[in-house]
């Protein structure tokens, strides 16, 4: 078992990592402004999912091909940006019609979709096999044996760490959204504002990140 002096150093720095925002805040902020509370804390739980996927992946050691490779780390950073322009694009489309509607007639979207949909956010999250390709094994002691056990243990840290503070972005957002709301007109530049602002951290995506 890995000593506990070595998980609290990881359990810090996993924190100092994820505590700045990145892809996934903004990716549930986006959802929470556009869609409201449910639909956020949804995607929250479908984004960690995604990145405990890419976690088991990178203890398989499909990870390492990922990130020596930089036609399949390219190939799934611009599928991830795409998929994100592509929800922001249905956010400010669903915004329209809403701008004549009371907030308790907005339709929610449904929990397996939004579900799938932050799972593929988190599997494409270029950040997220950074972390777990370049941070997690430098924490991984070989003596012990069982290496991937070892990443996949480490991997729920900052799974858990991520769906506190990602929710916690999300409720203060839908927060927001709920106070906008009195006014439809507000609700839906509101909404507007969500889809803008997944489309931008698409388009962010795609030209950011390794480029050799």
């Amino acid at each position: 078992m890995v000593s506990v002096d070595r998980l609290l150093v990881f359990a810090a720095m996993s924190l100092v990592i994820i505590a700045v925002p990145g892809p996934s805040v903004l990716f549930v902020v986006g959802r929470a402004l556009a869609h409201g509370r449910r639909t956020a804390l949804t995607s929250v739980v479908g984004n960690a999912i995604g990145c405990y996927l890419v976690a088991v992946a990178v203890a398989l050691g499909v990870g390492a091909v990922v990130a020596q490779s930089l036609v399949v780390f390219t190939a799934i950073k611009m599928a991830g940006a795409a998929y994100l322009v592509y929800l922001g694009i249905k956010a400010l489309r669903s915004s329209r019609p809403l701008a004549g509607e009371l907030p308790g007639q907005t339709p929610g979207l449904g929990i397996l979709k939004t579900l799938r949909e932050g799972v593929v956010v988190g599997v494409a999250n270029p950040k997220t096999f950074i972390f777990f390709t370049a941070v997690v094994p430098q924490f991984i002691d070989p003596e012990l044996g069982h290496v991937p056990v070892q990443m996949l243990l480490l991997g729920l840290i900052p799974i858990a760490i991520a769906l506190v503070s990602d929710s916690i972005w999300g409720l203060f957002a839908a927060t927001a959204r709920t106070w906008i709301a009195s006014a439809p007109r507000r609700l839906a530049i509101v909404q507007r504002a969500g889809g803008f602002a997944m489309i931008g951290l698409g388009l962010t995506l795609a030209v950011t990140g390794r480029k050799e």
